[in-house]
């Protein structure tokens, strides 16, 4: 059996990713309930709305899931963590900040901990204080990601050769052959964010599902390069003033005032493209419909199956 899927008691390499304020209970439990890891992101939320989600999670499935918080994002890291082990969460991962401090306590309760990084560096170290799995996150992905720059194509196979605990390929991943990809790399699944997003359970707007349809290969952007604050997202009216603002010589703190998580949710939940921005990693260019949840990770399944076969047969 796949370690990871053995380690995290699923069916298939799949994880979803964190997506901060704009998960919800509805996809994260589709996703577990289809045999993958769905996930309920802490973002910038509040304690309260957090314990919400993962109540409601729990009244949809009785499958493992889990819980992202993202340390330097949200002021209640501590608080999340008793949450997380009042309500017996099976899985937490941590992201964008130092998880060491956090791994014992929360083995101590009997939950796994994934540690996502963006390094050969940060893996080793996420290994050394007990992270019992790594997601490594290439510069491909949506959101808040690392100023290092790396893809996932050269990040995967050198920290596979530097860490003994499963490797996870995120960024860049939307379809079965990104999956065959990522193993033939020598990870053992992927998370996913954008693709998750154009599901018909994902509860965003029709006009970000939409985007993500039509989009072509070259419409994400990185912003916030000049203010060391990068971040991807898909093109629209009020990125396009961003990046207007941001040559003009924008600020840190005009920048963070721009991208928060409600200028996200205006442009996500809302569907306002002329005041809000909307997250999007590279592979929206290979987005083309909007199927269920199981119907998504079933076909990426066959798909990759067929990819390593015709590899195999190449060889």
């Amino acid at each position: 059996m796949n370690s990871l899927c053995n380690v995290l008691s699923i069916q298939y390499p799949i994880i979803q990713g964190g997506m901060g304020d704009i998960s919800s209970p509805k996809l994260a439990a589709a996703i577990s309930e289809a045999g993958g890891l769905g996930t309920i992101g802490c973002g910038t939320s509040t304690i309260a709305e957090v314990d919400r989600k993962i109540t409601d999670l729990k009244s949809i499935t009785s499958r493992p899931f889990a819980v992202n918080i993202a340390i330097n994002v949200t002021p209640y890291v501590e608080e999340f963590i008793e949450l997380v082990i009042k309500h017996q969460v099976p899985v937490i991962s941590l992201s964008a900040g130092n998880p060491s401090p956090y791994i014992q306590r929360l083995h101590d309760h009997g939950i796994k901990v994934i540690a996502i990084i963006a390094s050969v560096k940060h893996a080793v170290k996420a290994e050394e204080a007990g992270a019992d799995i790594v997601v490594a996150e290439g510069f491909e992905a949506a959101g808040i990601n690392s100023p290092l720059e790396l893809t996932t194509m050269t990040l995967i196979p050198q920290i596979t050769a530097n860490v003994q605990i499963p490797v996870v390929a995120a960024g860049g991943v939307g379809d079965g052959k990104g999956l065959a990809a990522a193993l033939v790399l020598g990870a053992e699944g992927v998370q996913m964010g954008t693709r998750f997003i154009a599901t018909q359970e994902m509860q965003a707007h029709e006009r970000y599902k939409q985007r993500l349809v039509d989009a072509s290969d070259v419409e994400t952007r990185i912003i916030g390069r000049k203010v060391g604050r990068v971040r991807r997202v898909l093109t629209n009216d009020y990125v396009a003033t961003l990046e207007k603002r941001e040559k003009e010589g924008m600020t840190l703190e005009e920048f963070n005032k721009a991208t928060t998580e409600e200028q996200h949710k205006l442009g996500a939940i809302e569907g306002d493209m002329q005041n809000g921005y909307i997250n999007s990693g590279q592979v929206a260019g290979l987005i083309d419909d909007v199927p269920t949840v199981q119907e998504l990770i079933e076909r990426m399944m066959e798909e990759a199956k067929e990819a390593c076969k015709r590899t195999a047969d190449l060889l």
